[in-house]
C-alpha cells in the first residue's frame, strides 16, 4: 500500500510503518526465507504498491499463486484480525484485483512469449544448451559467421543450418576463423535437438517481444503487472534463469539513461534467483554483475527471490539495498553459518540479536533493512508483513483464460511468424549449388555422350574406310585377273600362232611344240607385267 507517498511494506513491533522510498526502489533488494515463512505474500505486496504508483511489474509465478494478484482478495477472520492489526481500514485498504498480463514460454497459461537466437546471443544459448568453453567459442564464431554473412538466426532450425553449413564448409572459413571441430558441432547441434523436446524451440521465434509492451499501465493508471507463468519451465533450470537474464539483458540494452527518477520506470521480481547462478561461469557472474550494477541507471529494480541469501553472489548481494529476511532454520552447523552470514549482512540495530530473531520468525514476520532518504541502509528492525490486497491463492483456469484473451497484446503475439531468415537462404542456396551441380553432371554426361559418339563416328567411317578399300582391292584384283584372263586368251593365241609359224619349219611335231612354247612365253610375260 501507499502511505505519505512511500512503499508501505511491513511494520515494526512499534506498530510504525516501514516503507521504502519510491526514488531508492531502483537500488535493488532481496527477499529471502525458508518455504512457507510468507515471501511470496512479500512480493505481492510490493508488486501491488509499485502498480498502485503507476510503476510496471514484472513477476515470475513458479508456484501458480502469484497470479491470484489479477483478482481481489477473499474476506476472512483471519484478513480481518490483520486488517485492524495493521489499521488498514483507516489507511484505504480494500480488496481489489490488478491489471495483468500473463505470459509462457510455452504459450499454454499465458500469452506466448518469444525471443530470437540472435537477440539471446551466443554466451546465453551457450548457458541454455550446457556447452564447454571450447563448445562455447565454436558457437560465437558461427554467430559471427552468421552476422558476417547477414544470415538471420531466428529461431533452432536457423541456427542447426547455420551449424551445419559452416561444419560442411569448415575448411573454408578456417583461415578467416579458425579451425572448427566437427565433432563439437555434432555436441552443438545435438543440445539443441534435446532442447526442441522439452519445448524450448518454442521460445526462440518471430513476433518477438518488444520490451516496451512492458512498460504500460491498466486501468486508473496503475501499472501493468506482467507475470510469466514458470510452473513448467522451473524444470528446466538453465531455460528459465537464462531467460530472465537474457530479459534483464534487453531492457539494459533498450532503455535509455535515465539516471535517479522519483520512482522506478520498471520493476523486476527474479524468484527461485539461485538458478541464475548455479553452474555460472566467471564470464556469466561477471555478466550478471554488471548488469546489476548498471541497469539502475536505467531507471529499473531488480528484486532477487531466494531461500538463502548464500545463494547469491556476494559481488550482487553487494548491490542489494533493501532486504526482507524471512526465517532461516539452522538444522546442520553449515545452516547456522548461512544464517550467521545473513545476520551479518544487516546494520547492526543494538535492541535484539539479528542471528536469534531470524531463526524464531513466523510466518509473515521478516527482518526487514531499506535504504533511508540518504540512500544509507536502515537499522535492521523487525517487521509483520501486511496482508495483500489481492486473492492469494490461484487464479481459477477459465479466469486466467478470459484475461488472457482480453489482453490488447494477444492478438500481436498470438500468431508465430516464420521469415525469411538463415534456414530459408541456405535451403534456396543448397538448391541453386544442386541445381548447378546437376547442370555440371549433365553437361558433362552430354559431353560424354557427345565424346561417345565421336568416336563411333570414327570407329564406323574407319571401318567404311577399311571396307572400301577392301573392296578397291577386290575391284583391282578382279581387273587383274579379268585383264590377265583376256591377255593369256590373246597373248597365248599370239605366242602360240607365232610358235607353230617357227616351229612348222620343224614338222608337225615342232609345230605343236612351237605353239605351245610361243603361249606359254606370252602368258608368263603378261603375268611379270600384271604383277609390276
Amino acid at each position: 500500500m501507499i502511505k505519505d507517498g512511500r512503499i508501505w511494506v511491513a511494520n515494526n513491533d512499534n506498530g510504525e510503518p516501514i516503507s521504502i522510498n519510491p526514488k531508492m526502489a531502483n537500488r535493488h533488494g532481496l527477499v529471502a526465507g525458508a518455504t512457507g515463512t510468507g515471501k511470496t505474500v512479500t512480493l505481492k505486496v510490493m508488486a501491488e504498491t509499485f502498480s498502485d504508483m503507476g510503476v510496471p511489474v514484472f513477476m515470475a509465478d513458479v508456484k501458480g499463486d502469484v497470479a491470484g494478484i489479477a483478482n481481489p482478495g477473499a474476506d476472512s477472520e483471519d484478513m480481518q484480525k490483520r486488517i485492524a492489526r495493521f489499521g488498514l481500514n483507516e489507511a484505504g485498504f480494500a480488496y481489489k484485483g490488478y491489471p495483468v498480463t500473463f505470459w509462457d514460454i510455452y504459450g499454454q497459461k499465458g500469452i506466448q512469449l518469444r525471443t530470437t537466437i540472435s537477440e539471446m546471443g551466443p554466451l546465453l544459448m551457450s548457458r541454455i544448451l550446457d556447452l564447454n568453453d571450447l563448445q562455447s567459442s565454436i558457437l560465437s564464431v558461427v554467430f559471427k559467421i552468421a552476422d558476417d554473412n547477414n544470415l538471420l538466426l531466428i529461431d533452432t532450425k536457423d541456427l542447426k543450418s547455420m551449424l551445419t553449413y559452416v561444419q560442411e564448409n569448415a575448411n573454408e572459413f578456417a583461415a578467416d576463423y579458425g579451425k572448427i571441430s566437427a565433432a563439437s558441432i555434432g555436441v552443438i547441434i545435438r543440445s539443441i535437438v534435446a532442447l526442441e523436446t522439452e519445448g524450448g524451440d518454442k521460445f526462440f521465434g518471430e513476433p518477438a517481444l518488444n520490451i516496451n509492451d512492458w512498460l504500460t499501465t491498466g486501468d486508473g493508471g496503475r501499472g501493468m503487472i506482467n507475470i510469466l507463468d514458470s510452473s513448467s519451465l522451473i524444470n528446466n533450470g538453465r531455460l528459465y534463469s537464462t531467460f530472465l537474464l537474457w530479459l534483464l539483458s534487453e531492457l539494459f540494452e533498450t532503455l535509455p539513461e535515465v539516471g535517479d527518477l522519483s520512482k522506478p520506470k520498471l520493476v523486476f521480481f527474479f524468484d527461485e534467483a539461485h538458478l541464475l547462478f548455479s553452474n555460472a561461469t566467471k564470464t556469466l557472474l561477471d555478466k550478471i554483475e554488471q548488469m546489476v550494477k548498471l541497469i539502475r541507471s536505467k531507471g529499473v529494480g531488480v528484486y532477487f527471490c531466494t531461500q538463502n541469501p548464500r545463494d547469491v553472489p556476494d559481488g550482487v548481494l553487494s548491490q542489494l539495498g533493501n532486504k526482507v529476511q524471512h526465517g532461516l532454520r539452522a538444522y546442520t552447523p553449515a545452516d547456522q553459518k548461512a544464517v550467521k552470514a545473513a545476520a551479518e549482512s544487516f546494520r547492526e540495530n543494538p535492541a535484539f540479536n539479528t542471528f536469534d530473531t531470524i531463526l524464531a520468525l513466523g510466518t509473515g514476520e521478516a527482518v526487514v533493512s531499506f535504504l533511508g532518504d540518504d540512500g544509507i541502509p536502515g537499522m535492521a528492525q523487525k517487521a509483520y508483513i501486511l496482508p495483500p490486497q489481492s486473492l492469494m491463492s490461484a487464479i481459477a483456469d477459465a479466469d486466467r483464460d478470459m484475461k488472457i484473451k482480453e489482453s490488447l497484446l494477444y492478438s500481436k503475439y498470438y500468431n508465430a511468424v516464420d521469415p525469411d531468415s538463415a534456414y530459408e537462404f541456405l535451403q534456396r542456396r543448397g538448391l541453386e549449388l544442386q541445381a548447378e551441380a546437376e547442370e555440371a553432371a549433365a553437361a558433362a554426361e552430354a559431353a560424354k555422350e557427345a565424346e561417345k559418339a565421336a568416336k563411333e563416328e570414327a570407329k564406323q567411317a574407319e571401318k567404311e574406310a577399311k571396307e572400301a578399300e577392301k573392296e578397291a582391292q577386290k575391284a583391282k584384283k578382279a581387273r587383274a585377273r579379268a585383264a590377265k584372263s583376256v591377255g593369256n586368251s590373246v597373248v597365248g593365241t599370239v605366242g602360240r600362232e607365232v610358235g607353230k609359224s617357227l616351229g612348222g619349219k620343224f614338222g608337225k611335231f615342232g609345230k605343236t611344240l612351237g605353239g605351245n612354247l610361243g603361249a606359254s612365253l606370252g602368258r608368263g610375260l603378261l603375268s611379270t607385267l600384271f604383277k609390276s
